[in-house]
């Protein structure tokens, strides 16, 4: 490996690296926060689920606006790094506030500290995912890169995983798990984001490309415009639909569905993840095979074949389900790392057409799907528990309500990946089509990257 090659990935280890912290509350955000606050401090199902809706909804408003910004505006610092540094400072005081609410904390707290959070993330996450982008043009290269940050937003996971085990083990009880996550978030994550402002270099603008200046409805029209993009983008979100409705009831099923306990249930979360870590690698070897597009079809068929299952199961029934746990944690090592690769692809479609360099635009679009999809799944879920009569406190629901659960759980994610399928699996996007354009890019532009 030459010196050059050497240089270029230590930076995609260090690109990678934020996304362990980054990673380590989105799990006890989408998972166990909405149960805290509705069930541990009696807001209700359907009073939570509203807030957490509502508040990515005006966090739709900020992420293309971060995003046309991020495009938009060269700093001596960069393009992207000073909008990642200031959403830091927002999101670590929110988590805090968050995962270790005072006294009488109501809606009125959980709706001012996740606004909070949510614009820090947004801050972060959008020029984080756009500069990814940018770092490479090569087909492959984006997969590694992706994987990387992917990756060890897995391992950051699996550390927050074990936040709760910690947390009885020094005998400070395990609701103290939340607020060792937020802990452990800042302490990894201020030293990960340094390390990634000062040694991972921005690339500059290719000669002859520019930034549009027009107004953010009509960059988010002329993205809108690009046919790979939004039907990659209408895959994006009903996947995510899919896979935010189980993680959002997650708990619910372990504990209403199967009848485990917490210890148990903590320990399929792990082995959950794991297998998503551990698959990464197959599925880019895959992806190299075939294509990104079709080792993510394959994935989501795994998915679907596992999922269709949950719903034979009953109470102690933690064999099979650990064996679906396993598969569609395999699953998720491929729908985390090949979709952002192939989304840094039909951007430089964009770029051969209308000669611009916009992909904070583009993964802001990407980022309010991926949150939308999330706030929606809760937004839904909890209601329709509600209005079926699902007692998340009660010691034992209805048949109807846990079948209800478990339709929600796994039925219906299995429906959507079904609609995933037939949007992914002849993307025009090929790895072919990529290598032309970017050889048009590189002759037109300059691009070498």
């Amino acid at each position: 490996m030459t010196p050059a090659m050497r240089d270029r990935r230590w930076a995609q280890v260090l690109y990678g690296l934020p996304g362990l912290a980054l990673a380590m509350p989105t799990i006890p955000v989408f998972v166990f926060l909405p149960t805290l606050y509705a069930d541990d401090l009696g807001l209700g199902l359907a009073a939570v689920g509203t807030v957490l809706l509502a508040s990515r909804l005006v966090d739709g408003i900020t992420d293309p606006l971060v995003g046309v910004l991020s495009d938009r505006l060269t700093t001596r610092w960069g393009r992207r790094k000073p909008w990642i540094l200031l959403g830091g400072l927002l999101a670590a005081p929110a988590l805090v506030m968050l995962f270790l609410p005072p006294d009488g904390a109501g809606i009125g707290h959980l709706l001012t500290w996740t606004l909070v959070l949510y614009v820090g993330w947004t801050l972060i996450s959008v020029p984080y995912t756009a500069w990814g982008a940018e770092l490479s043009g090569d087909y492959h290269e984006r997969t590694r890169i992706t994987g990387w940050r992917e990756g060890l937003m897995i391992v950051g996971i699996l550390v927050a995983g074990a936040m709760p085990v910690l947390a009885t083990a020094l005998g400070l009880g395990e609701d103290a798990g939340l607020g060792l996550v937020a802990g452990a978030a800042i302490v990894l994550g201020a030293p990960a984001i340094a390390l990634l402002l000062w040694r991972v270099p921005e690339v500059p603008l290719p000669a002859g490309r520019r930034r549009d200046l027009g107004s953010l409805w009509r960059q988010a029209r002329g993205v809108l415009a690009n046919r790979p993009f939004t039907r990659l983008l209408a895959a994006w979100v009903l996947n995510g639909l899919a896979g935010g409705l189980p993680a959002a009831l997650f708990p619910l099923y372990l504990e209403h569905g199967l009848g485990v306990d917490e210890a148990t249930r903590d320990r399929l979360i792990l082995i959950y993840f794991v297998a998503a870590v551990v698959a990464i690698p197959g599925w880019l070897a895959l992806s190299r095979l075939w294509s990104k597009h079709r080792a993510w079809a394959a994935a989501m068929a795994l998915a679907c074949v596992s999922f269709v299952w949950v719903p034979l199961l009953g109470p102690g029934d933690v064999a099979p389900f650990l064996v679906i746990c396993i598969l569609t944690g395999a699953a998720l090592g491929a729908d985390l790392a090949l979709p952002p690769a192939m989304q840094a692809d039909v951007i430089d479609l964009d770029a051969l057409r209308t000669g611009q360099r916009r992909e904070g635009v583009f993964f802001a679009l990407w980022g309010m799907g991926t949150k939308g999809a999330l706030a929606l799944a809760v937004g839904l879920a909890f209601p329709i528990l509600d209005a079926v009569g699902f007692d998340a406190q009660a010691e034992s629901n209805t048949p109807a309500a846990l079948a209800t659960l478990a339709g929600l759980y796994a039925l219906a994610p299995v429906a959507l990946k079904v609609g995933v399928l037939a949007l992914v699996w002849n993307h025009p996007m090929t790895r072919r089509r990529q290598a032309i354009v970017r050889k048009r890019l590189t002759r037109l532009g300059g691009e070498t990257c």
